[in-house]
């Protein structure tokens, strides 16, 4: 934003939003939802996994942010396959339920439905805010790993974080889904707090509706395993929420004129995810959806106004693939300002690779 748009007090802007949310409004979310899948699964007290959680978390972001980035890219994909796996046999064990569950998937988005007909509007806000949350498009997040990642054109990685927008929602969350409703366990509430459906009595909604629903095939084997998939996919989650938050600070303190912040940071961070942990799931998303909210907004505005630059990035990418060549970026010749390290990277490497 400070160079392809020219308007760093914009940057400043985002960058104070983006470290607020990740540092403080979002976390809350994954360290419910972690501590909340410990206790359906292995009644470990809230506190306790809170406690666990903060010290995993201290040692990591005070030392050791590769270690365990290493160890996510190896174990993180594996247990999203046994998810998806996990979910097509708890359908094949529910296949006489699964007519029905689609033709309920079609009336209540249709407004059909005699029980859900009413709560379009509301499916639609939940379902576009929940998917925001799974895939953080359009609020910004992408962009920090994205630029920490190795490649010989910007358009390679940028078509990399497209695809994995499949992966989080149309895969990983539609699996969820279609397990819940086929098994049947879920209830429904309405804004109101009317209870439309109330197959599970006394049970929020949450991850208890994931686990019980892998549990009616894989018994309590079923439920530990969505705990540990869950702890997995929101614990690198909560070092890459840090990770941003310390890398937006470092921007905003780029001279590094008051090196405490950092510390406070890191604090501020680790007292936030044991708050989530023990507070209700309600509060976190609440705050998690005014930071992805604050986010959304500006970062659609950059988005708008970085769209010409982007496709400029696109098409020099398209052009250099139609000759068959290993795309390298050269901003000069695309017509891109402000883009040095890609110029020293073109320097360097040239287009010496064919495809």
């Amino acid at each position: 934003m400070e160079r392809g748009l020219k308007l760093k007090p914009f940057a400043i802007i985002v960058a104070i939003v983006t470290c607020l949310s990740y540092g403080v409004l979002v976390p809350g979310v994954q360290a419910n939802t972690i501590a909340d899948s410990f206790n359906t699964a292995f009644n470990i007290p809230s506190v306790v996994t809170g406690i666990i959680l903060v010290v995993l978390l201290g040692i990591i972001i005070f030392g050791g942010v590769k270690r365990i980035a290493n160890f996510a890219g190896k174990v993180v994909p594996v247990m999203a396959i046994g998810y998806i796996l996990m979910m097509v046999i708890v359908l094949a064990f529910n296949a006489q339920n699964i007519p029905a569950m689609f033709a309920l998937i079609f009336k209540s988005a249709f407004g059909m439905d005699a029980v859900f007909g009413g709560m379009v509007g509301t499916a639609i806000s939940w379902g576009v805010r929940r998917a925001v949350f799974s895939n953080v498009a359009g609020a910004g997040e992408a962009t920090f790993s994205s630029a920490a990642a190795e490649v010989s054109h910007p358009a390679k990685q940028g078509l990399v974080q497209s695809f994995s927008i499949y992966i989080d929602t149309v895969l990983v969350c539609t699996a969820t889904a279609l397990m819940i409703l086929s098994t049947g366990m879920y209830n429904v509430v309405t804004p109101e707090g009317i209870t439309l459906v109330n197959n599970m009595p006394g049970v929020e909604a949450g991850t208890a509706f994931t686990q019980a629903a892998v549990s009616t095939v894989f018994n309590q084997y079923g439920s530990g395993f969505v705990a540990i998939a869950i702890f997995l996919f929101a614990f690198t989650c909560l070092v890459a929420y840090y990770y941003i938050a310390e890398t937006t600070l470092v921007y905003l303190d780029n001279k590094l004129r008051y090196p405490i912040l950092k510390h406070v940071l890191k604090l501020v961070f680790l007292i936030v995810c044991f708050t989530g942990s023990v507070q209700s799931i309600g509060m976190m998303w609440a705050l998690g959806d005014i930071g992805f909210g604050s986010m959304c907004y500006l970062n659609f505005i950059a988005i708008l106004l970085l769209s010409k630059v982007a496709l400029k990035v696109l098409k020099d990418y398209d052009e250099q693939m139609k000759l068959g060549i290993n795309p390298v970026f050269d901003p000069r010749k695309a017509g891109v300002d402000n883009a040095d390290f890609w110029i020293e990277y073109s320097n360097e490497h040239g287009h010496k690779e064919s495809l």
